[in-house]
């Protein structure tokens, strides 16, 4: 069976990931949960560090936090790395609370691999529209550091058919 792929289309451009559900089982069955339930439509990359990644999946446009299901097993360890263009779960400081935030790599984080952060896929196309977001000018909002200026909006998530 193949991977599936997710394709988002944001105010900058779309992009593809496709996700390894052979290698992060919980964590792709969670996402596309998320993709299929239009979470992820009509929300905000929130925090942008050009030289490390892009996140988002956790904030609607007005920047208000929105109300996610129950966390997930970090399945870090899953031989998937941290790669430019690498897709993963964020999380806070608890090793197991990942929900529906996500981030892709802009660069090589091999020091979120082992155990860390759990990397579940890969941007197959679309690379220059994450190149983009990357670009953003960022400022701070509330507590939020690394907060873009101009809003950049995942308009809607679909899984590819």
């Amino acid at each position: 069976m193949p991977n599936p792929v997710v394709v988002f289309e944001t105010s900058l451009g779309s992009f593809d990931l496709e996700l390894y559900q052979d290698k992060a089982p919980l964590t792709v069955q969670n996402f596309l949960q998320y993709v299929n339930d239009k979470f992820y439509d009509n929300t905000i990359f929130h925090r942008v560090i050009s030289n490390f990644m892009v996140q988002g999946g956790g904030f609607d446009t007005s920047g208000a936090q929105k109300t996610t299901r129950a966390t997930i097993k970090n399945e870090s360890g899953n031989g998937v790395k941290n790669v430019k263009y690498g897709v993963a779960m964020a999380r806070t400081s608890d090793l197991h609370s990942a929900t529906a935030q996500f981030f892709i790599n802009t660069v090589d984080n091999a020091f979120l691999d082992d155990g860390k952060y759990c990397a579940f896929g890969l941007v197959v196309s679309g690379t220059d529209s994450v190149d983009k977001i990357k670009a953003v000018k960022t400022g701070s909002q509330g507590s939020h550091k690394d907060w873009p200026v101009e809003k950049v909006i995942i308009k809607c998530a679909h899984v590819k058919t």
